[in-house]
């Protein structure tokens, strides 16, 4: 089993133990997932509702009241952490808060991918053949998943 990628440190600090080439792939998703963050339109895109889900399915005019309460938190919520993962992405620690902010922006990124390429619940039952054109996002996925575990794991 690999060494964790983050772990707790003196000082209430946790250690990112993340190679150059993690943090370049790491380093261009915020961005995106701002820039899908900035689209209104949740209804027409499956990637929104994955992440503003309503919570008053059979009930257009709740499901509009509550989304009118909320939304606008939700959203500032993970422009922050987006924000923090951009800034510290270079850093080798975090304090708890931006180790927060990550593992806001990492679970955010796992949603996304996952509605994009259809991760099923339960993983095992996730089929990759060679040559499946979702093979690299799939890895991506992956190892958001084990990056998200290590950061729990830490802050536990």
């Amino acid at each position: 089993m690999p060494p964790a990628r983050v772990k707790r440190v003196r000082g209430g600090r946790f250690a990112l133990r993340i190679t150059a080439s993690e943090r370049d792939v790491l380093r261009s998703l915020p961005a995106q997932l701002r820039e899908l963050l900035t689209e209104r339109d949740v209804a027409a895109n499956p990637d929104l509702r994955r992440l503003f889900p309503t919570a008053y399915p059979d009930d257009p005019e709740k499901a509009a009241e509550y989304d009118g309460m909320v939304r606008d938190d939700l959203m500032a919520e993970r422009l922050a952490a987006i924000e923090v993962m951009e800034r510290t992405i270079d850093s080798d620690k975090l304090s708890e808060e931006e180790l927060l902010a990550w593992l806001s922006a990492i679970n955010d990124l796992r949603l996304v991918l996952g509605t994009r390429l259809d991760v099923p619940e339960d993983l095992s039952d996730l089929e990759v053949h060679h040559g499946d054109p979702r093979a690299e996002s799939l890895a991506l996925y992956a190892y958001l998943s084990i990056l998200e575990e290590d950061a729990v794991a830490a802050l536990s």
